[in-house]
């Protein structure tokens, strides 16, 4: 619950949250003595029937309003104070828009201090009164509020108003959570004997004495000493209560206004989040890409950038898609609202609602990224999966979905029937069958391209097929291919069925001469001319037998007619990875010299081992690829 304001100088609102509580508000001295609200006030009011309903009490000066955005944070129900006298006043007008740009849908008005218009023109005075804020709130989602009117010193209307709203109380303690725990962090303390205290709004999830948490952002874990839910003390508190934690293994210095402590398993910190973006419809001008802004998320207040995704300028009281760019990291997740505030923090420009709070730097503006911004709008959960994964060729990380979407238990996110599940990753069955086609079509690209190799290995095949494939999804893909035997495995080398040489029998007496012959050359194995005269046979059968082997992994062409066995070949990629000398990486003369071949042989099988993906050239030297598994090399 937030309490609005109408003045500047008096107690108009904190008079009548004590007329409701019986609790002041104003806590500070410098509050009772200048009559105006300075910090964040809390007071609780609780009913026989065991409901309890939390007043968050708001400063009103436009100067503190990053205060009062740290408290309206997570509210359910807004209680707009206009006083009988004043009428609406700018900061109720500012106060408005930050609580429907902070998404709240419910509203109950309260016109305060009737006691003070003339009983004779009271009647007028109220119908007045109610006539502008009606005006105020039509445009809004608050439009047709219920408006009472109480006065704090008579006492008159103060139980209707205080039934109305133990009323809603009922009505939001019926909902159902499934979210994990998260609490944002308007105020942190130390109590003697106690230790480290926070309090904020619990947005969603339930927390229990004795729980692990985490800060957000940052890796701090804390455990839960302690708990006061709508200030009494609790085993327990859930969503929507004003809650304060006595947490162990964290100081008072170590937790900012701002920050979250959650559940481990959603926590996370970004620094880029796609939102949707609505501009105040009372804005001068409309607002353009770059814009600098205050970005209040959460309890927190950082800067940041804003660039549109769909457009270039966004006028008054449009909606688009955004990335807010922000200068520091922030925890944010799908679904929260946030204001947005201009450069000099003086006027409030315009609401956002968090869709992913993992925005790419890259690629933000294309037609697909799109496309996966208008599923994340997607209201309902499951309907919203479900367009991620129509979205989504290479398939969902199932661990950072659940996380941007609160949830602590993957099996929450409701997979459709048609999702395959593989590790953490989770690929509609359309998108599965697609990789698997465009895997084989590549592979066959890479037989007619080099029709006397065997074929990849599956990380070189990775790269050319689906290089942004998540490992285990990959494995799965290349699982099923071989088990239906649309590929083959021959050693590490992956090729189709129909690429494998099967020698006839002369070939097959013929490579009992080649092989032995090959491998007496060592590093500098004969010529196929030399081959075809020393076994008396035609070049062109030598050629065939030779590219037959290399089909079956037996042989391998450096240059046109120079075939190395793969013992061989296994001996130069060893001599490789012993000559590569961390990431200054290996030069022809060295391995020249390692070898004791020329110059110009030792750069060919360089540039074979960089053609078949066991190394890779950078400049003059040759490093050794990390994900290979070619020749004896570690994946």
């Amino acid at each position: 619950m937030i309490i609005g304001t109408a003045g500047h100088i008096d107690h108009g609102k904190t008079s009548l949250v004590r007329a409701l509580t019986g609790v002041d508000t104003d806590r500070l001295p410098e509050e009772k003595r200048r009559g105006i609200s300075i910090e964040l006030g809390y007071a609780y009011l609780h009913a026989p029937d065991g409901v309890s309903l939390g007043f968050v009490d708001v400063p009103g000066h436009e100067r503190l309003l990053h205060t009062m955005l740290a408290g309206a944070t997570g509210i359910d129900h807004a209680l707009l104070v206009v006083a009988a006298d004043d009428g609406v006043m700018p900061q109720t007008r500012e106060h408005l828009a930050v609580v429907a740009l902070l998404g709240v849908r419910a509203a109950t008005v309260a016109v305060t201090k009737i006691d003070r218009i003339d009983a004779a023109t009271r009647a007028a005075r109220l119908d007045e009164v109610r006539a502008e804020i009606n005006a105020l709130l039509a445009p809004t989602p608050l439009a047709n509020a219920p408006v009472l009117a109480v006065s704090a010193t008579t006492g008159e209307g103060i139980d209707a108003l205080r039934a109305r709203l133990l009323d809603v109380a009922r009505e939001e303690s019926a909902r159902e959570d499934d979210l994990a725990f998260r609490l944002a962090v308007d105020r942190a303390f130390t109590l003697a004997g106690v230790g480290t205290v926070v309090t904020g709004t619990v947005f969603s999830g339930t927390v229990r004495i004795g729980d692990e948490l985490q800060l957000a952002p940052g890796k701090r874990t804390v455990r839960v000493r302690g708990i006061h839910a709508q200030n009494r003390q609790a085993d327990a508190a859930h969503a929507g209560q004003r809650c304060a934690l006595a947490l162990a293994g964290v100081t008072k210095d170590e937790v900012h206004r701002g920050d979250w402590v959650c559940t481990p398993a959603i926590a996370l910190a970004t620094a880029r989040i796609d939102v949707l973006l609505t501009l105040w419809p009372d804005e001068a001008r409309p607002l353009r890409s770059g814009a600098t802004v205050h970005a209040h998320l959460g309890a927190s207040d950082v800067m940041a950038s804003v660039a549109l995704l769909d457009r270039d300028a966004l006028a008054p009281g449009e909606t688009a898609l955004a990335q807010l760019v922000l200068r520091d990291e922030v925890g944010a997740w799908h679904g929260d609202h946030g204001v947005l505030r201009d450069a000099s923090a003086t006027r409030t420009v315009a609401g956002v609602r968090v869709l992913d709070p993992f925005a790419p730097v890259r690629y933000r503006r294309t037609p697909e990224r799109l496309r996966t911004l208008a599923a994340w709008a997607i209201d309902d959960r499951p309907a919203r999966v479900a367009a991620l994964l129509h979205n989504a060729p290479l398939g969902i990380d199932t661990a950072r979905l659940a996380r941007a979407l609160s949830l602590a238990n993957e099996d929450a996110l409701a997979l459709p029937d048609d999702a395959v599940r593989i590790a953490q990753t989770a690929i509609a069955r359309q998108h599965l069958d697609a990789l698997q086609a465009q895997i084989v079509e590549r592979l066959a690209d890479f037989h007619r391209a080099a029709p006397d190799e065997v074929g990849p290995d599956a990380r070189r095949l990775k790269r050319l097929a689906a290089p942004r494939t998540d490992d285990a999804l990959w494995r799965h893909a290349l699982d099923a291919l071989a088990t239906g035997g649309a590929l083959v495995r021959s050693g590490t080398w992956l090729h189709l069925p129909d690429h494998a040489a099967r020698l006839n029998e002369a070939e097959q007496k013929l490579v009992q001469k080649l092989l032995p012959k090959l491998a007496d050359g060592g590093f500098d194995p004969p010529w196929v001319r030399d081959l075809a005269k020393d076994c008396a046979a035609s070049e062109p059968m030598v050629r065939q037998t030779l590219a037959s082997l290399a089909r079956q992994g037996e042989a391998f062409q450096v240059v046109k007619d120079l075939y190395y066995p793969l013992a061989t070949i296994e001996q130069l990629a060893g001599l490789v990875r012993d000559c590569i000398a961390g990431p200054e990486g290996l030069q022809a003369a060295s391995f020249r010299d390692a070898t004791g071949l020329g110059r110009k042989r030792a750069i060919q099988l360089l540039e074979f081992f960089d053609r078949v993906g066991y190394t890779r050239r950078v400049k003059d030297t040759h490093l050794l690829r990390p994900d290979t598994s070619l020749f004896g090399a570690s994946p």
